[in-house]
């Protein structure tokens, strides 16, 4: 017990409890403590010291017949509620709502709402007190409680009154409690210094607290009860509440009792995470330091360089200043060549004058034209040595610490599950750069009991990546996060997608047999194909009127199947007309090439459920083709066998971005599948007797390509196919 003193100090005045009071944050203050804060942001408050002292002052027993009033019935409360008599809490006196009180809790750091009421509406932590007073006695166990009515000498008292909050030795405790008035039914308590009501009150209504309100999370009476505010609420007896929080506490506290080796473990790894982090803090400071150390004596070498360019301008264009002084200086009229020149005039020999004047001439005409095109011949200006520091002083303002990239954004419109997964991704727009990725996947089970481990693969360059090896009709969960120098940042938003329920098979439109290339192209890599009515389809148009409609046009796969169960999907254009996708019998198929069927017969549309040709043969015989029906952006689907054109049970489904079709060959049945959000859009029989192979049908315009497989996408990807479970 003496190592819970921390647990028993006010937050705001650093001291033990006095008359502590619960905050609806679950955090405790003194009474007193609270009054100060409110009154410091300028709330009024009534005088926390102004508690009745003696039971005469206290409002139950101001009158005998006051205190001998018990609790109203609910049944009459209700009555009075319902008949508008009085005025109760909650009820509305004019339109002015009052102010509520805002308190901040020095301990979460966050703004409470009290209310109206403000304190008033609080309940006071009597646990808090006993405990706090238990407590004190066991750190000052020999100091002794006086009476506090004894002449000096004080005897120590032996007894204590709630109602008269005192204590009281033996015999001053008769004779303020004289036998035959309503003192001497006050209840003896041990002696102590804080008094305490004996039991919690409700704050507003001054009664009993009797039930519990689980939707608000606070004690109640019996007129809380029956107050608007908690119409409908969950509300128990106390009693039940007690035991329940009892119940609770007590598993609790026995489950950290009984993981004291664990608390010690943690203990000690934290206490090893306080020295790794005092250690990497000091190295962290120490390479900043040597960084800015760095580039102050990057700075200083690039000051003592510049400066020295300026320096040898600078007395260059001295040097050529000074000789043209002196050359100007030699003009002069009482200057050396002026007079040497006066000097060589004089001389009568011709010969010698013409000896010396050749040299002086030719030094008098530079000087000449230097008087004439007079220019320094160096500027005073330094302009072009300014210095732009701009962009630098930005850049070292915005120096700071590297941030951790921010949580990837995972693109759903690129991303899809078909024979593996691909996934891509993109950084926010002002997110710091991330140098890689760490991509995360696990399959989820609804029927496993705990959650699979995730399996990572670190280190993924780029913004996309491939996910190999996962099993078919399952659920995967995958979430990427960045790192860069300054570490992991967050993950991104989960994403769930759904593989095929099937292995996918990889084929090509067939082009060498029974191909109407007049009407159908093909794409060079034998994965697309469009249907061009063009002149073809204006001349048959003249057939309308004789009520024999246009022939379809059919493409098949290069591939045929006879067993098992193989899935494939395909992108139909929304603009087509009419497209059918699905399977067919390869004999069955043959036939239709040789002997091309018109569309007025039911009996050769290639429509299994639309309608098959079965009426012919056993009604229980599958047909020999299954096709589903999209046309102008819309899936004709069927609820029944068969479909005509007059089936009131026909609907149509807007169409997806993908469709896709699984063919179990055993079972003799095909699945076709809105293939992004894989739900089924409809399912039938289909003749598998012989070979099977994929087929499509065009009437009018259309178009359609095949998903390609995602490990033939040619654009950058990385590949992180296996298993890697993490620690």
């Amino acid at each position: 017990m003496k190592n819970m003193e921390r647990e028993l100090v006010c937050p705001v005045c650093k001291e033990m409890y006095k008359q502590p009071l619960a905050l609806p944050c679950m955090h405790n203050v003194c009474h007193v403590c609270a009054s100060e804060v409110l009154l410091q942001h300028g709330y009024l408050c009534c005088d926390p010291t102004s508690e009745p002292s003696s039971p005469a002052a206290t409002p139950a027993t101001r009158s005998p017949r006051l205190g001998r009033r018990g609790v109203p019935k609910p049944d009459r409360l209700d009555r009075l509620l319902k008949s508008g008599f009085g005025t109760y809490p909650g009820r509305k006196r004019g339109t002015v709502h009052p102010q509520t009180i805002s308190f901040p809790c020095p301990a979460c750091q966050r703004d409470i709402d009290l209310g109206e009421r403000g304190l008033g509406s609080l309940f006071r932590n009597l646990t808090l007190e006993r405990v706090v007073e238990r407590y004190r006695q066991t750190i000052n166990i020999s100091a002794a409680i006086m009476c506090q009515f004894c002449k000096p000498p004080q005897l120590e008292a032996t007894k204590g009154c709630t109602e008269c909050k005192s204590s009281f030795c033996n015999e001053c405790f008769k004779l303020y409690h004289p036998w035959g008035t309503q003192k001497a039914q006050h209840e003896p308590t041990p002696p102590t210094l804080t008094f305490r009501p004996k039991g919690l009150m409700c704050p507003e209504h001054k009664e009993e607290v009797t039930h519990y309100c689980k939707t608000c999370q606070r004690l109640v009476c019996q007129l809380c009860r029956v107050r608007r505010t908690h119409t409908s609420h969950k509300i128990t007896p106390v009693l039940s509440a007690y035991q329940a929080l009892r119940e609770k506490l007590t598993k609790s506290l026995a489950y950290i009792l009984s993981s004291q080796d664990t608390v010690q473990t943690q203990i000690a790894e934290l206490e090893e995470t306080v020295k790794h982090t005092e250690v990497n803090g000091s190295q962290a400071k120490e390479e900043v330091s040597q960084l800015i150390q760095g580039l102050c004596s990057m700075l200083e070498e690039k000051r003592a360089s510049l400066l020295q360019a300026i320096e040898e301008c600078q007395q260059e264009r001295l040097a050529s200043l000074h000789y043209q002084i002196q050359e100007h200086q030699a003009m002069l009229e009482n200057s050396g060549m002026v007079g040497y020149a006066q000097e060589v005039l004089k001389e009568t020999d011709h010969p010698c004058f013409v000896q010396a004047a050749k040299q002086l001439h030719n030094r008098i005409l530079r000087a000449t034209d230097s008087l004439q095109s007079f220019r320094p011949a160096a500027t005073a200006s330094f302009s072009h040595f300014q210095l732009d520091v701009s962009r630098e002083l930005k850049l070292l303002t915005d120096l700071a610490f590297i941030k951790v990239p921010e949580a990837p954004v995972i693109d759903t419109q690129r991303t899809y599950a078909y024979d593996q997964i691909f996934l891509c991704w993109r950084l926010p727009q002002h997110s710091p750069p991330a140098w890689h990725y760490t991509v995360e996947y696990r399959k989820t089970d609804a029927k496993a009991k705990g959650l699979k481990l995730w399996q990572r693969r670190e280190e993924v360059r780029g913004t996309s990546a491939l996910v190999e090896y996962l099993d078919t009709d399952s659920v995967y969960v995958l979430r990427v996060k960045g790192c860069n120098k300054a570490g992991f940042g967050e993950y991104s938003e989960d994403i769930y997608l759904h593989t095929p329920p099937a292995p996918v098979l990889n084929f090509f439109l067939d082009n060498r047999w029974g191909f109407n290339r007049d009407r159908l192209a093909i794409s060079k890599d034998q994965r697309a194909v469009r249907s061009v009515p063009g002149i073809p389809m204006l001349f048959a148009a003249e057939r309308l009127m004789t009520s024999c409609h246009l022939s379809i046009d059919l493409v098949i796969g290069d591939v045929a199947i006879t067993q098992g169960k193989s899935y494939w999907a395909c992108c139909v254009d929304p603009s087509s007309y009419l497209v059918k996708v699905g399977v067919g019998l390869e004999s069955k198929l043959q036939e239709w090439f040789q002997v091309p069927q018109d569309v007025v017969s039911p009996r050769y549309d290639p429509d299994s459920g639309h309608d098959s040709g079965a009426e012919d043969t056993t009604v229980d015989a599958p047909p020999p083709y299954a096709f589903l029906t999209i046309g102008m952006g819309k899936i004709l689907l069927s609820h029944g066998s068969a479909l005509t054109s007059r089936d009131p049970n026909g609907c149509t489904v807007p169409l997806p971005p993908r469709i896709g079709i699984c063919l179990d060959y055993e079972q003799g049945k095909v699945s076709f599948y809105d293939a992004v959000s894989f739900r089924e859009l409809w399912e039938c029989g289909v003749d598998c007797s012989g070979p099977v192979c994929p087929a499509f049908c065009f009437i009018g315009g259309g178009a359609l390509h095949l998903q390609e497989l995602v490990a033939n996408k040619q654009e950058r990807k990385v590949t992180i196919g296996g298993f890697s479970k993490l620690d």
